[in-house]
């Protein structure tokens, strides 16, 4: 892994109730993990600088099953009691931590298992050849996550209200967006339903 001049701290958005879902979608069974295993797994694997999860919803049952991960032990946890008013108030209880020696933030959805270390560092390596703040998947010309947000939109973020996430910042910075190409479509597919899960199971079924 080369060396990188602009340190990037991953944010894990895993505190909504899944209401869709009808149980806990982040504990939920995947390829012998949970999902959020996976997407914590992918995290450290990645030349992400620090890991900050986000939980909200049955926090101490998630952080039961998660703290049994070995690759655990080294993640920022954040409870957000207040998940409720939706992502923006996770979101910034999770910026809230992150060092003040990092350049920017990545949001990951903790539903979102597929999205490999890989596509993580390839957005981290567009941010650190880039100037510009904000750096977003795409593939076949549709948007997906996660995002990077640069350290000086830290503060724009921390306005946000409701049930939005970084997409807010996208039009009124839409010149100052740089668009990185993935052929991967894990980048647009989260889990909101049991068809979405269903789907997933049956894509790596025996």
């Amino acid at each position: 892994m080369k060396s990188l001049n602009k340190k990037v701290a991953g944010v894990i958005l895993a505190a909504g109730s899944a209401s869709r879902m009808g149980s806990i979608k982040q504990l939920l069974p995947f390829r012998g993990k949970t999902i959020l295993d996976h997407v914590i797994d992918n995290a450290h694997k990645s030349a992400l600088h620090e890991i900050i999860l986000v939980l909200g919803y049955s926090s101490d049952k998630v952080k039961q099953e998660i703290d049994c991960s070995g690759d655990s032990s080294n993640i920022q946890i954040v409870i957000n009691n207040d998940f409720l008013k939706g992502q923006s108030d996770s979101l910034k209880k999770g910026l809230e931590r992150v060092s003040c020696n990092c350049d920017g933030a990545m949001f990951l959805l903790g539903d979102q298992p597929l999205v490999t270390d890989t596509i993580i560092n390839k957005l981290i390596y567009a941010f650190e050849s880039s100037d510009l703040p904000i750096i977003i998947p795409y593939c076949n010309g549709k948007r997906g996550n996660p995002v990077i947000i640069a350290k000086p939109l830290f503060s724009r973020l921390e306005s946000l209200t409701g049930d939005t996430g970084p997409r807010v910042l996208f039009k009124e910075f839409e010149h100052e967006i740089l668009k990185v190409s993935v052929s991967e479509k894990a980048i647009l597919e989260d889990i909101d339903t049991k068809y979405d899960y269903e789907k997933l199971v049956l894509k790596f079924s025996p």
